[in-house]
């Protein structure tokens, strides 16, 4: 299977055009919930793919209105690369979707989830256990933590989920990126970092590096509400054993909108198994 036969083609992708502002693009990643857009720029010859435009990058960098300056270089490739290439690509270089260009024309673009549909399809491998896939290193926050401390700590393990443990210690429920940013506000032109700082003897000291009440990431510029994880995170997990194959977690993800399956042996948590551990798969064919 190549990547003609995986990816979203040209007319289906949405694009933002150089010259441009921040307020282009705004519409398409907040309000309509996608996660990253092609720039492209028109020219004599038609338009040319020139970068592309992603969530995090207009959080990092509140203080650029201009698209020139914002996007950002990364890999492509083409049509008839085959999607195990596609994924080892995607592997290498830790982006989660790879624009489809030929001769500088945006011919489409391949993401994550497009190789994952094809591994549940049965168009690439899908017949490795997921036991030998999932990661041992599982990020956690505690469940009565302030949802700022689960944002930094996601952000700091570089990871987009964390797995929330209750009192005991036991998996409590499941809070990822997604439900952050769906509750999370990019400031602009806002530097403030509120009027109350932690002291001493408060509760979760160290968030003092950042404001309590209406909270603005110094850096960032985003309003994250200070409620416990408890009230944002999903407590009815989907898990996965290690006897199941990647075409059958791959399928799951699919069937439920997530990225990641914590893996279970009884009622203990061993692991995780996200979304890119199930390319890593397809990087030895």
């Amino acid at each position: 299977m190549n990547v003609a036969d995986a990816m979203t083609p040209r007319d289906d992708v949405v694009t933002v055009e150089l010259p441009g502002t921040r307020d282009d693009i705004l519409e398409y990643l907040q309000e309509r919930a996608f996660s990253a857009v092609p720039v492209v720029k028109a020219s004599e010859d038609g338009e040319r793919y020139r970068g592309l435009i992603s969530r995090d990058d207009l959080i990092e960098r509140p203080e650029e209105d201009q698209l020139a300056l914002l996007m950002r270089d990364v890999p492509t490739t083409t049509q008839d690369t085959t999607v195990p290439e596609v994924a080892s690509l995607m592997v290498d270089s830790g982006t989660r979707r790879v624009p489809v260009v030929e001769d500088e024309r945006l011919e489409g673009i391949v993401t994550v989830t497009d190789v994952v549909r094809a591994i549940a399809d049965g168009q690439a491998d899908g017949d490795t256990d997921v036991g030998g896939l999932a990661r041992r290193d599982i990020n956690t926050t505690y469940e009565g933590a302030p949802l700022t401390v689960a944002e930094r700590s996601i952000s700091y393990a570089n990871v987009p989920y964390s797995v929330v443990l209750g009192e005991t210690g036991d998996m409590a429920g499941m809070v990822t990126e997604v439900d952050i940013i769906d509750v999370a506000r990019v400031v602009e032109g806002e530097d403030n970092t509120g009027d109350s700082m932690a002291a001493d003897d408060d509760d979760w000291k160290w968030e003092s590096i950042k404001a309590v009440g209406s909270r603005y990431l110094p850096t960032r510029n985003v309003q994250i509400p200070a409620e416990p994880v408890r009230e944002f995170m999903t407590s009815d997990v989907v898990t996965v054993t290690g006897k199941r194959t990647s075409r059958d977690a791959a399928q799951t993800m699919l069937d439920t909108d997530i990225e990641q399956l914590p893996l279970m042996s009884g009622d203990e948590l061993t692991g995780i198994v996200r979304d890119v551990d199930l390319l890593a798969a397809l990087t030895d064919e």
